[in-house]
């Protein structure tokens, strides 16, 4: 389909190309413009139907929305914005160059210019920052009838009409009745009769990662955003759950891959702005990893008649990382999902206690066999008169490597975000570097202990 639409655009088919476009879902339309040669796209967006264009237009990516907004005039942006919904608008204008967002509001009613910037004043992380402002809500003192004429009057300028909000004169919201409860009702029931009061919201500075937790707990299409007062300003539906879900998942695994998150998709960031997202991290990882060689070194001059443990520092610095990483891993999923609090940290600390006594003392015992097996009656690795003790010693600091590390990384994310720090930035790599330090100093102490 797609090479068949590019086909048609560079035979000038524009006929039969807006028909074949006009039977596409706007996401589709949407890939197949990002496509499409710059010179190009302004000449096919505006062959398409109205809204089907204003649907595709936010679908696609930023850049691609800000070269058709420079060739637009301003009636055809005019044409574009007064299509789109209050959230998209916003979500469009905080991508945009201040200059290009300038223009954008310059072509909006004062009315809607004056809800934008309330909107764009939310924090970045409330749930204020993704809500619509356009939702239905009905009186409580209306019949099933008088409803849907409401309804039918104002749904044509709503993003979802399944769930209508049952408000007084002042906005307070008071309850919820879907459209199909009143399908199924009397026409002349009255709402209140109908509505249910136990009201699921948040507010509108709530984290929005936390509100949309809702929607998977409760199973929502929507959910109403009120103030202080209780007043309905907004709504947040389930399409908007979904990308923020999507973003905060992309978020947090930029940074437990210890590089900064970008807002852009792999191919459409540039060299430049993927080495600065890499750097700064590389950069701390390499100075702190100078800790460790620090180490080895201060050890060094006690350890130099034993040069045959140096051959098991990778192995137990690997094996200190990955359980660490486990640790963290997990703890930090469970704290992205409400499973866990700060509260429940010592239940956290308790059973990954028992999980890594028992973890370390299988490897342990895998690595003394294997020890003794391999390198000393196969290798020959270690001396006759000492390799009992120098098998013990790297098997035992492989126990206590273990227990260290997978404590070290199921406590660092839930203290991380008791201070109010992203608990995504404690998994690995950077719990591997802080357990390579206390593995090397757990082996060294125990070699000396043992050998000396």
């Amino acid at each position: 389909m797609e090479k068949q639409i590019l086909s048609l655009i560079e035979s000038k088919s524009f006929s039969k190309l807006r028909q074949t476009l006009s039977e596409l879902n706007p996401a589709d339309i949407a890939l197949i413009l990002e496509e499409t040669e710059k010179r190009d796209l302004p000449l096919v967006f505006r062959i398409l139907p109205k809204e089907l264009a204003a649907e595709a237009f936010v679908k696609m990516e930023s850049d691609m929305q800000q070269h058709l907004i420079e060739s637009f005039s301003d009636a055809e942006l005019k044409g574009v914005m007064d299509e789109l919904f209050m959230d998209d608008a916003v979500d469009i204008i905080e991508e945009m160059p201040a200059i290009v967002a300038k223009r954008i509001l310059k072509q909006t009613d004062s009315k809607t210019r004056q809800m934008i910037n309330k909107l764009l004043a939310y924090p970045d992380t409330s749930a204020g920052s993704v809500m619509t402002t356009e939702y239905l809500s009905v009186k409580r003192s209306m019949t099933v009838d008088e409803a849907f004429q409401h309804i039918r009057k104002n749904a044509v300028d709503t993003e979802s009409i399944y769930t209508c909000y049952v408000t007084d004169r002042s906005r307070k919201l008071l309850g919820v009745v879907t459209v199909k409860e009143l399908l199924l009702s009397p026409h002349d029931a009255i709402i209140e009769d109908l509505m249910e009061t136990n009201i699921i919201s948040a507010g509108t500075l709530d984290d929005k990662e936390e509100v949309v937790g809702l929607f998977e707990k409760y199973d929502l299409y929507s959910l109403p955003i009120v103030d202080t007062e209780n007043r309905l300003v907004g709504i947040i539906t389930v399409d908007d759950a979904i990308d923020v879900m999507q973003e905060e998942a992309s978020e947090d695994i930029e940074k437990m891959a210890a590089i900064l998150p970008s807002e852009k998709s792999y191919l459409k960031t540039g060299v430049f702005e993927t080495f600065k997202s890499r750097i700064p991290w590389l950069l701390f990882l390499m100075i702190s990893a100078t800790f460790t060689g620090a180490i080895i070194t201060s050890f060094e001059s006690r350890l130099a008649q034993w040069i045959g443990l140096i051959a098991f520092i990778p192995m137990l610095m690997g094996t200190g990382g990955n359980s660490g990483s486990q640790s963290s891993v997990t703890v930090i999923r469970a704290l992205s999902l409400g499973d866990i609090e700060f509260s429940d940290i010592w239940r956290v600390i308790w059973k990954e206690l028992r999980v890594s006594v028992i973890c370390g003392i299988v490897l342990g015992v895998i690595n003394f066999v294997k020890l003794y097996l391999i390198d000393y009656l196969l290798l020959h690795s270690f001396d006759d008169g000492v390799h009992f003790i120098e098998m013990t010693a790297v098997s035992l600091t492989l126990v206590l490597v273990v227990i260290i590390a997978k404590l070290v990384g199921c406590t660092l994310p839930i203290i991380a975000k008791r201070f109010g720090f992203d608990p995504a930035v404690m998994a690995s790599p950077l719990v591997t570097t802080i357990l390579d330090a206390f593995s090397l100093i757990i082996y060294f102490t125990i070699a000396i202990l043992l050998l000396m």
